[in-house]
């Protein structure tokens, strides 16, 4: 929500500050958020799916930004980058597809979008995402949507298979399979980042 409400034009308002400064306070330690964070009882574990809180410090404004957004994004953007934005346990196929709309789901173009808007175009550690990205391109120069949103891998499948009724619907705005205007405009943003990185 934060930042949605950024990127509407809201960077100013205390409330907003306020949920930065929560963002901050709510930061694991060594980086990252932990997914399906509990007041009570927090999670020890921080996965790849909660690039969330990094996604909104990359469209806040750096001008706003304290000392301690400052290391927390960069101990969060570490966690990633450690991770070269896919390893963590067992291969998830998911995060090799691109979707739209993003919302609380994670795959390698959000990481890519995320990373490089916060200045990290030229770490090395993002050459494996980078590769599948130019390699996802199409010879007329756009990239497809791979999948909507729920795109579960092959547990999660079986699960919603087993429980049909908790499957979410999907936000449908493209054909997946298709050329997508919205991975086309953010892989491009991405290139263009690490095109222009020095």
């Amino acid at each position: 929500m934060a930042r949605a409400l950024v990127l509407m034009g809201y960077e100013d308002d205390p409330r907003i500050r306020e949920t930065f400064e929560f963002l901050v306070k709510t930061s694991h330690p060594k980086g990252g958020w932990t997914c399906r964070w509990n007041r009570d009882t927090p999670a020890p574990n921080r996965t790849l799916d909660a690039w969330e809180g990094l996604g909104a410090f990359a469209a806040y404004p750096r001008s706003l930004w304290t000392e301690s957004m400052r290391r927390c994004v960069q101990s969060a953007a570490e966690y990633f980058l450690e991770r070269e934005l896919h390893r963590q346990g067992d291969p998830y196929e998911p995060w090799n597809r691109f979707h739209w709309p993003t919302h609380y789901y994670y795959d390698l173009l959000v990481g890519l979008d995320c990373l490089t808007a916060l200045g990290y175009a030229r770490d090395p550690r993002l050459g494996h995402a980078l590769d599948l990205l130019r390699s996802k391109r199409r010879k007329d120069g756009r990239w497809n949507l791979d999948a909507h949103q729920t795109d579960p891998d092959a547990e999660g499948a079986r699960w919603f298979a087993a429980h049909p009724e908790k499957r979410p619907t999907p936000l449908v705005f493209e054909e997946a399979g298709q050329p997508s205007k919205m991975i086309t405009l953010r892989a491009l943003r991405v290139l263009q980042r690490v095109d222009g990185a020095v």
